[in-house]
């Protein structure tokens, strides 16, 4: 019986680490007023299997919106609203996000987040730096090793979670 609960521990750590983290929005601050979270975005990092977890009060939702609705704190096209307390949104595409809060003014002041998700084993940083001498057009530069291949981490948590779930099988 052990052995069952050490292989089922095995599995649920291994699932973790292949399927992303929940990421607390403003850290400490949650979900709210005075929070800069252009900033606090710019330290993160989101991949694909990662889900945002917004706190916040009940004068509060989380509405997300398309880019030009983020631009201008605009809750009239809604992609999903939530309220409640507690929301979590799985990050299960690559590419830019965004949210706000609808309650007047809060958006304006600052109350809003985007994201930009990348591939699950992707190892570029979140907010890329332009190259001082851009390629000349019609010519692309060569793939870096890290888009030519999976890392070495992501290969690691497949090999553990295929070992966990074999092992499982076999008690």
């Amino acid at each position: 019986m052990a052995m069952k609960a050490a292989a089922v521990f095995v599995v649920l750590i291994a699932v973790r680490a292949v399927y992303g983290a929940d990421i607390i929005v403003g850290g400490n601050s949650g979900w709210s007023q005075g929070v800069d979270y252009d900033t606090w975005a710019a330290g993160q990092k989101f991949n694909v299997g990662d889900a945002l977890v917004f706190n916040y009060g009940g004068s509060h939702s989380v509405d997300e919106v398309k880019e030009a609705d983020y631009t201008a704190c605009s809750s009239s096209s809604v992609i999903k609203s939530h309220t409640g307390g507690t929301t979590s949104i799985p990050l299960s595409a690559v590419g830019p996000r965004y949210f706000i809060c609808s309650t007047i003014g809060h958006c304006a002041s600052g109350m809003k987040l985007q994201v930009n998700v990348l591939a699950a084993n992707s190892t570029q940083n979140p907010t890329p730096t332009p190259t001082a001498n851009p390629p000349p057009t019609g010519t692309q530069p060569p793939p870096s090793p890290s888009a030519a291949a999976p890392s070495a981490f992501f290969t690691l948590n497949h090999f553990i979670f295929g070992a966990s779930v074999a092992t499982l099988f076999a008690l």
